[in-house]
């Protein structure tokens, strides 16, 4: 993963699925623009990256053994710290923290250390992730909307002088979704406005996470890069770092070194991982989109949480899908979306935020993500499911 280098622009994923079936009266999926994702000689790379990086920051035998506690002078486990400095160093970013509440903990104490109650936020004009609700609600800021899809509104808020701080949401909030996050945190940069990332769903799946690409924060969580439950990371400027570790100064609410260390041990193999998994998925489009499960109408590759496909069928089965794709081995429901837990392909019902924008797809459209599994099975699953549903 060149780290510094924008990503190439999204590309559209309109499907040839019309000749998979008739598509379904009332229900159609929209044209997605989703993300880039990273190639797989490029994740081999970000890997090796990785290693160098704890190389530099670790010495052998400290990866055996990790401390707890509240270190004097640092606050916090010197095996945290350790990782801390590695996240900073592969990311390319002044300073990392590690704080528990996984990537919801993280979002919240980035805008706790920036963001003062009352204070105008600047957000994209879309359904809001339901747990980052919670936070903006309880933090107490003004949450004010602006369509990052439109540039020239963007800069238009921006150039009011009216905010300090904006909220970026990397991966897509709508299906219809278009905005480069590169675009949309350059303006910020260019009116002085600083901004926390949530890269979710998105960090190491994409070319260049939101530090990378001029952030002041990344958000997100370790425990769905396959690391420990409950663990997260804010990556980013010094000061802003800073306020976060102070904040969260109490003995508990520490990230112990057994946990940090559990997270790094996990990152190491998440990069090819994740480029094997976006490669099986466009497979995946490829062979729905040219008919090969009777049954389906439509599909589309999205950035939904995490990048999966978007499948539109053509009876309302959808709702009942997933539990009869159990039976042959898929993952009813998320554990963390891409935690250590999910090895089975997943069937499921679209995002909460997806349906509040589409809540006609409630009843034709599931997403699934391959997870570790390759295309010949999802499509089996599928397959059979379909055919059951069909009596």
């Amino acid at each position: 993963m060149p780290h510094g280098t924008p990503p190439t622009p999204p590309t559209s994923t309109a499907s040839t699925a019309g000749t998979a079936g008739a598509r379904p009266s009332g229900a159609t999926l929209p044209e997605t623009h989703p993300l880039p994702t990273v190639p797989l000689e490029d994740a081999v790379r970000a890997q090796y990256r990785l290693l160098e990086c704890t190389a530099a920051h670790f010495e052998g035998p400290q990866l055996f053994a990790a401390d707890t506690g509240v270190v004097p002078g640092l606050g916090r486990p010197r095996t945290t710290a350790g990782v801390e400095a590695v996240l900073a160093d592969f990311l390319g970013a002044e300073d990392a923290a590690l704080v528990q509440g996984a990537g919801t903990g993280a979002i919240r104490a980035a805008l706790q250390a920036g963001v003062s109650a009352g204070e105008p936020l600047l957000i994209h004009r879309a359904p809001v992730y339901r747990t980052t609700a919670v936070t903006l609600r309880g933090l107490g800021v003004e949450s004010v909307e602006v369509d990052f899809n439109d540039t020239a509104a963007l800069e238009s808020a921006l150039g009011t002088g009216r905010f300090r701080w904006a909220y970026v949401q990397h991966s897509r909030q709508r299906l219809t979704d278009a905005y480069d996050p590169a675009v949309v945190l350059a303006a910020c940069a260019a009116a002085g406005v600083r901004t926390v990332v949530d890269d979710n769903y998105a960090v190491l799946r994409v070319p260049a996470s939101g530090v990378e690409l001029g952030a002041d924060a990344s958000c997100f969580s370790l425990f769905k890069l396959h690391g420990p439950e409950g663990v997260g990371a804010v990556v980013g400027s010094r000061d802003l770092v800073e306020r976060v570790r102070a904040d969260n100064y109490s003995g508990g609410g520490q990230v112990q070194g057994h946990q940090a260390l559990d997270a790094l041990r996990a990152l190491t193999h998440v990069p090819v991982m994740w480029a094997l998994q976006s490669r099986v998925g466009a497979e995946i489009a490829e062979r729905l989109a040219a008919g090969e499960v009777p049954g389906v109408a439509d599909v589309r590759l999205a950035n939904v949480q995490d990048r999966c496909l978007i499948v539109l069928l053509d009876e309302p089965v959808a709702r009942e899908l997933p539990a009869v794709a159990a039976r042959y081995g898929a993952a009813p429901y998320p554990v963390g979306s891409n935690s250590r837990y999910e090895i089975a392909p997943l069937f499921y019902r679209m995002s909460g935020s997806s349906l509040d924008d589409a809540p006609e797809l409630a009843d034709r459209a599931v997403r699934i993500n391959p997870m570790r599994a390759g295309a010949d099975l999802v499509i089996e699953i599928l397959r059979r499911s379909l055919h059951d549903l069909k009596g």
